[in-house]
C-alpha cells in the first residue's frame, strides 16, 4: 500500500470498529500464505495508481479485466492502470504490459452492504498473450462451488495487520464454507491456523479447480481471525452478465467513457 492509500482517521476508526465488532471490512491482503512461483498465475493483474499497487484483478479476455467494484468506486477510473505479467511489484519486469482503463461496467454494486462487489474494466488496448499473460477460465452461470471445495486465494497485500507489503505475489490454500456466509457470497476459511485475506488489496481471484469462482471482497473480525470466513463476490452468479458485456463491447467502436447508453461510469 502506498502512502496515498493509507486510510484517513475516520476510515481508520471504522476499520478498527469493524475488527472489534466483527463487521465487514474491505479485503484481500494475504495473511499466512506463501510466495507464488513467478508467473504461475498469468491471469493475475495489478491495479495501480501513481505507480502504486492498490487492488488485484483478473484478466478475462485480452481487453477486459475483472475486479471488485469497491476497488474503483472511490477513484476516477482514468487514474487507474492495469499491469499484466507482474510477479515482483518492486522490479519493473520485462514481462509487464500496462494499460489504461477505457470503461467501467458495474452491476448494482451497493457500497454499504458490499452486495454485487464486481466490476468489469475495459482496457484501452489488447493484451499480448504469452507464457506470462493469459486469460482466466470463468464458470458458467450458476456453476459455483460447494462446501468443502479446496481453492487458492492470492494477492500482493500486507502479510498481516501492521505488517509489510510483500514484493512478490502471495498465495494461500483455503476451503469453501457455507457456515456464517450469506448466499450472495462465496466464503472461505483456513482451519486450525490464523490465515486468510485482509485489508487493502481487494479484487484478486479465488481459484477453484482451475476456475475463477470468487473476487476478494471483505472480511470480518480482523485479518485471519480464525473466527469468521472471508467473503468473495461469486463469479458464477454473474457469468451471463460478464459474457454480455464482453459480447457487446469487444468489437464495437468505443463510445465516450461517460456515455450513459453504455451503462458505464
Amino acid at each position: 500500500m502506498t502512502r496515498d492509500h493509507q486510510p484517513s482517521s475516520p476510515a481508520l476508526c471504522s476499520l478498527l470498529l469493524a475488527i472489534l465488532l466483527g463487521g465487514p471490512a474491505l479485503a484481500s491482503e494475504i495473511v499466512g500464505g506463501r510466495a507464488a512461483q513467478p508467473h504461475a498465475w498469468p491471469f493475475m493483474v495489478s491495479l495501480q495508481r501513481r505507480g502504486g499497487h492498490f487492488c488485484g484483478a483478473t484478466l478475462i479476455t485480452p481487453n477486459f479485466v475483472m475486479s471488485a467494484a469497491h476497488c474503483v468506486n472511490r477513484f476516477d477510473f482514468q487514474t487507474v492502470q492495469a499491469v499484466l505479467g507482474v510477479h515482483n511489484l518492486r522490479q519493473r519486469e520485462p514481462t509487464w504490459q500496462t494499460f489504461a482503463i477505457q470503461r467501467v461496467f458495474e452491476n448494482g454494486f451497493d457500497p454499504t452492504s458490499l452486495q454485487n462487489d464486481i466490476v468489469i474494466l475495459q482496457l484501452n488496448g489488447s493484451a499480448t498473450l504469452n507464457a506470462n499473460v493469459q486469460v482466466a477460465q470463468l464458470p458458467a452461470q450458476g456453476q459455483g462451488v460447494g462446501n468443502g471445495t479446496r481453492c487458492l486465494a492470492m494477492g500482493w497485500g500486507q502479510l498481516g495487520t501492521n505488517q509489510r507489503i510483500p514484493s512478490v505475489l502471495q498465495e494461500l490454500n483455503v476451503t469453501v464454507v457455507t457456515s456464517q456466509c450469506r448466499r450472495s457470497n462465496v466464503c472461505t476459511f483456513v482451519r486450525r491456523r490464523r490465515a486468510g485475506i485482509c485489508f487493502g488489496d481487494s479484487g484478486g481471484p479465488l481459484v477453484c479447480n482451475g476456475v475463477i469462482q470468487g473476487i476478494d471482497s471483505f472480511i470480518r473480525g480482523g485479518c485471519g481471525s480464525g473466527l469468521y470466513p472471508d467473503a468473495f463476490a461469486p463469479v458464477a452468479q454473474f457469468a451471463n452478465w460478464i459474457n454480455s458485456i464482453i459480447r457487446r463491447h469487444s468489437d464495437l467502436p468505443a463510445p465516450h467513457p461517460r456515455d450513459p447508453a453504455s451503462r458505464t461510469r
